[in-house]
This record gives structure tokens, C-alpha cells and sequence, in this order.
């Protein structure tokens, strides 16, 4: 089987590549060098060029705030992109595996919303996305589109790696502790959306770490694993107004993902532990490097 991952220097794609890389499948790597999304043509050439069995959707423009000045080109790159992608995926007769996001829905309640419920984007952002996901569903027959949410990984900036370097000169952090969502760890992600893409069952999928929380309660959980004295003090969303207006309740239900014999990701509790050993080695390598 040979995949293709496009976003490749991101948080995710990273992952999904080493994991394709452990698993000895077959891997063709997309960054901005290899061909911009906003380039249709360049994309489809590429997509015709190595002919892979399967695409794992990466790539995305997530700058949340900016997209609210940036509608165009977010809708450019998360909607009209992905349909071209979509196309060319077709026409070699490739699975796609599409990367969606919470933002799709309303971001009220408290129940973790289901795959099929109410689509109702509160932002420019979530509405590009949801636009993305309905040219895959409208354009495929084999396709998976999988939600995920408040993403961290070991290759680029993420809420654990900001609140750990924030904790090195101060004392308190205030945390916003009103949006509850569940923290994905990308190594556990892309271990299986890479068992998916082997698969035939096609569909939409809700995929995040296991277990709900606040922000504030994330941060102080990564400090508590960390042991870093920083307190968290909890305030309301209000405290850090944004362009952007951000879903309170980001909870994903994962039965979509039991229904189809997929096994869940570990609690982010977990996933958070795991994920500061990461941090460690690396930063080990890294002072090893200077040393040399």
C-alpha cells in the first residue's frame, strides 16, 4: 500500500508519517514545497504522479482568529482545496482520509455531539471546514472524514508546550476553565488513522483522546505531571475575549469509532504523560547537539 500525507510539518502529518514509517507502509510526504493548496493544478499533477492507494488529509489553514479577516483564503484552503483534492483522489481511484474539527459545531450543551448532529460553525473557521467536508461527502464514495480536537504532538507549537515555557517565569497562569473539550495526542491519533486507511469502513468518525476537561484543568494537569509549581487560576472565557468565537462545549462522542470496530485512544491523561517523555528526549537530543 502506498499513502500519501499532505501537511507533513505539522503536528499531525509528522506523526502520521513516522507511524506510516513503523508500520513499513509505503509513504509520500506533501509540504508547501511539494505543491500549494491553492495550486490546483500543481496538486493534481502530484496526486497523478506517485498514484497513491490512499491520502491522509493533513494540511489545513488553522489560524482560528485571523481566518475572521482571512475568510477567503480559509475557505479557499480548507474547502475549495480539499474538493480539488477530492477530485484527484477520485480519478486514480484513492481512499481519502479528510481531517475535520469540532469547530463544525454549534458549541453549545453539554452532551458530546454525535457525528450526525447539527452543523452550526460559530466562526469563519469552522465554516470553511464544514464547506470541506461536504465537497469529500459529495464528491467520494471512499472517504473518511475524522473530527478532532485541541491537537498536541512533539513537532510544532502547542497549549502544552506554551504552558510549560509560561511557567518558567511565572508564578500563576489564568486559564480559561468554560470551554471543555478533550486534548488529542497526535502520536495516538495518527496510530489510528493509519489502522483506518487499511480499512473499507468508510464514513465519519469522531477521534480524540479519551476523558473531558477544561483548559484550565489541562493546563493544571500538565503541571501537576510535570511537577512545576505554577498555579492555575480558572476564569471565564469573557476574561480573554478573541476575534474568533470559540465553542464551549468541543465534546466528541466516540461511537462512531465503537460501531465501526475501531479501538478508542487512551485517556489524555495519559496521553499527556507520555507525550512530556517525548518533550524530555527531545530536549535531551537537542542539548547533547550543542554539546558536540
Amino acid at each position: 500500500m502506498k499513502v500519501m500525507v499532505t501537511g507533513i510539518t505539522g503536528q499531525l502529518g509528522f506523526d502520521v508519517m513516522r507511524e506510516l514509517a513503523k508500520k513499513n507502509i509505503e509513504a509520500i510526504g506533501a509540504a508547501r514545497k511539494d505543491f500549494d493548496l491553492t495550486d490546483g493544478a500543481g496538486m493534481k499533477k502530484f496526486v497523478e504522479k506517485h498514484k497513491p492507494d490512499a491520502i491522509i488529509h493533513c494540511a489545513a489553514y488553522t489560524a482560528v482568529d485571523k481566518a475572521e479577516d482571512e475568510s477567503d483564503l480559509a475557505m479557499e484552503i480548507n474547502a475549495r482545496a480539499v474538493e480539488r483534492l477530492a477530485e484527484a483522489a477520485r480519478s486514480i481511484d484513492a481512499k481519502l482520509l479528510h481531517i475535520s474539527t469540532d469547530y463544525v459545531f454549534p458549541g453549545d450543551g453539554v452532551m458530546p455531539y454525535e457525528v450526525d448532529d447539527r452543523k452550526a460553525p460559530t466562526n469563519a473557521y469552522g465554516r470553511s471546514k464544514l464547506a470541506g467536508e461536504e465537497a469529500v461527502a459529495r464528491l467520494m464514495e471512499k472517504y473518511f472524514i475524522v473530527r478532532i480536537s485541541w491537537v498536541f504532538g512533539i513537532n510544532g507549537k502547542n497549549f502544552v508546550r506554551t504552558m510549560l515555557r509560561l511557567s518558567e517565569t511565572r508564578d500563576r497562569l489564568t486559564v480559561v476553565d468554560d470551554q471543555i473539550g478533550s486534548p488529542t495526542y497526535t502520536a495516538d491519533l495518527a496510530r489510528l488513522l493509519v489502522e483506518m486507511v487499511q480499512t473499507d469502513r468508510y464514513g465519519i468518525y469522531h477521534a480524540t483522546n479519551e476523558g473531558f476537561c477544561s483548559w484550565a484543568e489541562f493546563a493544571a494537569e500538565i503541571f501537576r505531571q510535570a511537577e512545576v509549581s505554577t498555579a492555575v487560576e480558572p476564569v471565564p472565557s469573557s476574561a480573554y475575549p478573541t476575534k474568533a468565537i470559540r465553542p464551549k462545549n468541543s465534546r466528541l462522542s466516540k461511537k462512531s469509532l465503537d460501531d465501526a470496530g475501531f479501538e478508542r485512544l487512551p485517556s489524555w491523561k495519559d496521553a499527556v504523560g507520555r507525550y512530556l517523555i517525548e518533550l524530555a528526549a527531545e530536549h535531551e537530543k537537542e542539548t547533547r547537539k550543542k554539546l558536540l
